[in-house]
């Protein structure tokens, strides 16, 4: 039994979709690299603001991500089965529930910013900041959940293509107005970290308005906005539900973790706040080939799921294993040769330097066990139908484990930064190995399709 699949159709497959989504995903994530290297070069302060921010975009962007998601599962059995119309009423159910969750968060962040803000830290500083930076950003909310949602859909038909040219001209305005209204160049005022929120929000009103133009009046394969987007089918609405709900709360979970993290760290030192934001925004950069890979993942063991070729199914899930630690290994090694060079762009104390670049090395090690845990579950075992396996696994292991020792290493036995924050990563680690077994034996294996009427 070869661990590599010779079907030439699935490389080719895998190629072309990791290769944009990932390419789509360095872009998409240098925006807020962006905002993190101008807002640094600017002021300390705007920077751990903006990034305290994130955080509540993190957490949003981890539930709208998961509602594509609902849809990439679903929909991928129902493309391999060449049955067009449940995908895009699958679609018109989740473009719904990303509108109420958008608008939920925006009404949230206008009646609550301060206090929302200070939730992750207590320097007034940094709540200053923050504040100032959500007064723009709450207005992006449901253009980014709306456009998570329409990428997805081009993922499950495979236009991905379109994704990454959108992705590039949102990374190129943003870059352009962040430069001018953050520092006032070209004659416009210097508006520090308001003027990273502008130039977001326009970024942000570009992609759905492209996006959303495209699917609208160039595709055919998927022809999303005929007749009967937005008419229920309960059937499919019950399916979806139980299949988003279980990603929904698993990825809540998760990212929660994140923010807490960061509140951890904030009510250490500022400069534990700010070491902590640049050296997560460097190793997040390249977090992004892993999200690629389970994205793409998930589409191909999805669609091979709906056609039912179990041999398949087991060809390609043993080929992605081998595929993710061979990228986790270069990605690791890649993180501890840029760490110096990326953090000399950074204007930090030195005690935040010192701490930052002690965070980096840690997360080379972790990078390598993230690369492969993360992909299997989220790509492999998710996409093959099974979502429970990772509400299971994060639960026990990021609020039976992680948090409450990262609590006690933090704010019981003091210990160092780095030490900390190797508690709130361990789980990277430790879950390969429950991944590794559920993989292979295959029990993730369901079909969520409905029979087609005769």
């Amino acid at each position: 039994m070869s661990l590599l699949t010779k079907d030439k159709d699935f490389y080719k497959t895998l190629a072309h979709l990791m290769v944009v989504v990932v390419l789509q995903n360095v872009v998409a994530y240098s925006i807020n690299m962006a905002d993190n290297l101008m807002l640094g070069a600017y002021s300390q302060a705007s920077l751990s603001g903006a990034a305290t921010v994130n955080m509540i975009q993190f957490v949003f962007q981890s539930i709208v991500n998961a509602l594509g998601e609902g849809v990439v599962i679903l929909s991928s059995q129902y493309w391999g089965q060449r049955r067009t119309e449940p995908v895009r009423r699958i679609i018109g159910i989740a473009l719904t529930g990303a509108f109420a969750v958008g608008l939920a968060v925006t009404t949230l962040t206008s009646l609550f910013p301060r206090q929302i803000v200070g939730l992750f830290t207590t320097d007034a500083a940094i709540i200053e900041q923050g504040a100032a930076y959500l007064e723009l950003i709450r207005f992006t909310y449901v253009l980014f959940a709306l456009t998570a949602v329409l990428n997805a859909a081009l993922r499950t038909i495979g236009s991905v293509n379109i994704t990454f040219g959108v992705s590039v001209l949102s990374l190129v305005v943003d870059v352009s107005i962040n430069y001018a209204l953050i520092f006032g160049r070209f004659g416009m005022p210097e508006l520090g970290i308001r003027g990273a929120a502008v130039g977001t929000l326009t970024a942000r009103t570009l992609e759905v308005l492209v996006t959303g133009g495209y699917l609208l009046l160039r595709d055919q394969k998927l022809r999303l906005f005929r007749r009967g987007l937005f008419r229920l089918d309960q059937l499919l609405a019950k399916d979806y539900l139980r299949v988003v709900r279980n990603v929904v709360t698993s990825s809540l979970l998760w990212s929660l973790a994140t923010p807490i993290q960061t509140g951890i760290l904030g009510h250490l030192t500022a400069d534990a706040i700010a070491a902590n934001s640049v050296s997560t925004t460097l190793y997040q950069y390249l977090k992004v080939v892993t999200q690629g890979e389970a994205l793409a993942s998930s589409v191909i063991v999805g669609r091979t799921v709906g056609r039912g070729d179990m041999g398949k199914i087991r060809e390609y899930s043993r080929t992605l294993q081998v595929i993710y630690v061979a990228i986790g290994l270069v990605l690791g090694v890649a993180l501890y040769f840029v760490r110096i060079p990326l953090l000399t762009l950074y204007d930090l104390t030195p005690a935040a330097r010192e701490m930052a670049n002690g965070i980096l090395i840690l997360l080379c090690f972790v990078m390598v066990g993230m690369a492969y845990e993360m992909p299997v579950s989220a790509g492999i075992i998710r996409g093959g139908g099974d979502t429970r396996y990772s509400l299971v696994t994060n639960l026990i292991t990021t609020w039976g484990i992680v948090m409450p020792l990262s609590f006690a290493a933090a704010f019981w036995f003091k210990w160092p930064v780095v030490a900390v924050v190797a508690c709130l990563n361990s789980d990277q680690i430790f879950k390969c190995i429950p991944a590794a077994v559920w993989a292979n034996s295959y029990r993730w294996v369901h079909s969520l399709t409905q029979k087609e009427e005769a």
